[in-house]
């Protein structure tokens, strides 16, 4: 036995040795393990929380690029869908409309021949309120400019009166425009400047 202070006396043989009170955190010579001091509890805490906190910024920064990317989709969806409806109602007015051709026709040329009196004059007046109210306009008058975008001439007839410019002498058949689409050019005569 050595009688250094603060020795661990060392077991006799045969003999158990006593339990003794040693300083708390005391780790025998020759078994401590590890690269040296380590860091304390808290720093070790800290570097943890703080690479957690780096890890769920990265994961909530991808959530909102996805969330981001699927609103921009839906907005893109949303707006090709209200422009495919729109497409689809306008040929529907419009295909209406090219089927009701014949009949504003007849229409026009009883107003021409003064035939479009009582209760006949009334349902005209509403489909052609009704029309409006789509878009439907008719054009073509004695007097306007020529356009071809809009007039198809059949013939030349002089005009009375001074012209500077190819102008509509005569209307055969009114031309119709749906909301500012052509479905018909009107059918004219022009007359050329001399």
């Amino acid at each position: 036995m050595t009688d250094q202070p603060g020795a661990i006396p060392e077991p006799v043989e045969g003999s158990h040795p006593e339990p003794v009170d040693l300083p708390e955190g005391f780790v025998p010579e020759g078994e401590a393990g590890g690269d040296g001091d380590e860091p304390p509890l808290q720093e070790k805490a800290s570097a943890i929380f703080h690479a957690k906190v780096a890890e769920l910024e990265e994961l909530v920064a991808e959530r909102t690029a996805d969330l981001q990317r699927l609103q921009a989709e839906y907005v893109n969806y949303k707006k090709r869908v209200d422009r495919d409806r729109l497409l689809a109602r306008q040929g529907g007015v419009e295909a209406v409309v090219l089927d009701l051709l014949p009949v504003f026709d007849s229409i026009e040329g009883a107003r021409e021949h003064d035939e479009l009196v009582g209760g006949f004059r009334l349902v005209a007046d509403e489909l052609e309120k009704l029309t409006g109210k789509y878009g439907l306009e008719v054009f073509g008058e004695v007097g306007e400019v020529f356009d071809p975008q809009v007039h198809e001439a059949l013939m030349q007839l002089p005009y009375d009166g001074e012209i500077t410019e190819p102008t509509v002498s005569a209307v055969m058949q009114k031309g119709v425009r749906l909301n500012d689409r052509v479905l018909r050019p009107a059918r004219v005569a022009v007359a050329d400047p001399t």
